[in-house]
């Protein structure tokens, strides 16, 4: 079930009741940001369990560092700030320790083994895995930007920060986020102009690459992680369609469909709540240390 959405003026009301102690009040002011942070998660890191992982960290953070939180802004700008700090601090996750680049994105599209795999589709719809792999795909493709210009692209593309909100998030002036964001999208622009088929090029097509992900376990044809994380409201056909028809070659990001927090990240949440003496974070103000 989706959660209910809530206004700015219903956010900070709850943070007031959370402070004092209110347990309901704190889980759903949680509850409220969990798939933001979720899908900022994604975008960052690449993969979905990373990105799990991530996610409840943030809500620790986000929880032991309530009292901090002054109203000078959105809760949901309090929230990215911390989320993003965090994120760019990660050293974790599954890009940490393997980084990308562009460049060798290029050469992995341009491998000749592409062309020697058999169907290995087990029978599913190949428009299906398709799609599946054009979701994964930018996800990871995003891991090749540093985390700065990643940063920077993420919330000026998917998540329509504007400069001001944008630049109050990473500590800069809108005018610094604005030469990074151009910087960001032209090199995005023209990775995707030689290599993606979204960018007009024939190096690369989805359907064609199917074969060779699940031959090299980058994608499983019975286990469609992204498809199941689509919110049926937001990740309609049209999502995905509008990608073919590219504005500036930003849209193969920006009309990515938003996910849905996973059964993992929720139960981790839960698990958190449950392990967590919120009177005795929000009364010292310290942070505590979280056991799985």
């Amino acid at each position: 079930m989706t959660p209910t959405k809530l206004t700015p003026e219903e956010q900070a009301s709850l943070v007031d009741q959370a402070i004092a102690g209110d347990q309901t009040a704190l889980e759903a002011l949680l509850e409220s940001v969990n798939d933001l942070v979720f899908n900022l998660s994604l975008r960052f890191l690449g993969t979905i369990c990373d990105a799990e992982d991530a996610t409840q960290e943030i809500a620790v953070k986000i929880m032991t560092h309530l009292s901090t939180f002054r109203k000078e802004s959105a809760f949901s700008t309090w929230v990215y700030r911390i989320a993003v700090n965090h994120l760019k601090d990660c050293r974790t996750h599954q890009f940490a320790h393997a980084p990308f680049s562009f460049e060798m994105y290029g050469a992995d599209i341009c491998d000749k083994r592409a062309l020697e795999v058999p169907d290995l589709t087990e029978g599913v719809d190949t428009s299906l895995l398709a799609r599946e792999l054009k979701l994964s795909c930018t996800n990871v493709m995003l891991q090749c930007l540093d985390a700065d210009a990643r940063c920077a692209y993420v919330l000026g593309t998917m998540f329509k920060a504007n400069s001001s909100t944008a630049a109050d998030i990473l500590g800069i002036t809108p005018e610094a986020y604005r030469q990074r964001l151009s910087r960001a999208r032209k090199t995005v622009a023209e990775f995707l102009a030689a290599y993606c088929q979204h960018g007009g090029s024939d190096a690369c097509s989805c359907e064609r690459r199917v074969n060779f992900a699940i031959a090299t376990h980058r994608l499983t044809p019975n286990n469609l992680e992204y498809t199941a994380l689509t919110e049926a409201e937001s990740a309609e056909d049209a999502f995905i369609d509008a990608m073919d028809e590219l504005d500036g070659y930003a849209c193969l990001f920006d009309e990515l469909p938003a996910y849905r927090s996973t059964p993992r990240t929720k139960k981790l949440l839960a698990a958190c709540m449950k392990t967590q003496s919120f009177g005795t974070v929000v009364n010292t103000g310290k942070e505590v240390a979280y056991v799985d």
